[in-house]
């Protein structure tokens, strides 16, 4: 078989520093992708951090103002904006799961599954930033907090934690706050952005599945116990809390069992 490598199309799309074009290159690559055009992946040296736009500005979480959520046009920009950035990042750490650990002689069933992924997240960020136009506004035109690419940053070397806080810390998460979200847009009356985020939750189910797949995959190539596997990178990894309540049910749906994370749960005050 004549190998047709993805490698250096996946790199173009992480380093691509325009918003809009890394998702449209992305949705391109993975269209390819299904039609037969690739068949392997070799490594490459690969930047740390992806291209980014001039703007948003990023700043530390910490300086990031607080949202207030209402049917003001402003309120509902800064939700949208905060969240297409999370989709943008998730673009590239879909495609840096590839890239960064194309050494490691997986299936290539693992690129199909993550550039899937990356194909979501780039439809997910191009949605919203249509809707932010739709209400005047675009990506960029608010800052940003950083704090979403540490963690990747953090498990560059180790594709277990990786898998263990990507998609089953910070994906995971997004299963249990998008739904008080959609009722909250649906409430305001922005049915359209309530549309928009229930997409982006059913999508996101999918993708904890993919993350929780290849986390078991990398535990048994290993030979370790996948529960106290995941709890070792949270707790090495993770610098927040895992804060109930859970989605049980869509957490369930993407086969990831409360026998995981209740244990680490912090108590509800």
């Amino acid at each position: 078989m004549v190998e047709r490598d993805i490698c250096y199309e996946l790199l173009s799309a992480y380093t691509e520093t325009d918003a809009s074009l890394k998702a449209q290159i992305t949705r391109h690559i993975a269209e390819s992708l299904k039609s037969g055009t690739f068949n392997s992946v070799k490594q490459l040296a690969v930047p740390l951090r992806p291209g980014r736009p001039a703007q948003p500005e990023l700043r530390p979480p910490k300086d990031m103002p607080r949202r207030r959520i209402n049917s003001a046009p402003a309120g509902r920009i800064a939700l949208i904006h905060a969240i297409a950035h999370i989709e943008l990042n998730a673009i590239d750490l879909a495609l840096d799961m590839i890239l960064r650990f194309s050494d490691r002689q997986l299936p290539f069933d693992y690129v199909r599954d993550w550039m899937g992924v990356a194909d979501d997240e780039a439809r997910h960020f191009l949605m919203l930033n249509d809707r932010l136009q739709e209400l005047d506004s675009f990506y960029g035109a608010l800052p940003a907090h950083d704090g979403l690419w540490q963690a990747a940053e953090e498990t560059a070397h180790d594709l277990l934690a990786r898998l263990a806080i990507t998609p089953l810390v910070l994906e995971a998460r997004g299963l249990d706050i998008t739904p008080q979200l959609i009722d909250k847009m649906n409430t305001i009356g922005d049915t359209k952005t309530a549309d928009c985020f229930a997409i982006i939750m059913e999508d996101e189910i999918g993708h904890v599945r993919v993350g929780k797949n290849w986390f078991d995959y990398e535990c048994g190539r290993l030979r370790q116990d996948p529960i106290s596997s995941w709890q070792k990178a949270v707790n090495t990894y993770f610098h927040g809390s895992l804060k109930p309540p859970f989605n049980i049910e869509a957490r369930d749906a993407a086969r990831f069992s409360a026998a995981f994370y209740q244990p680490l749960a912090t108590p509800k005050k």
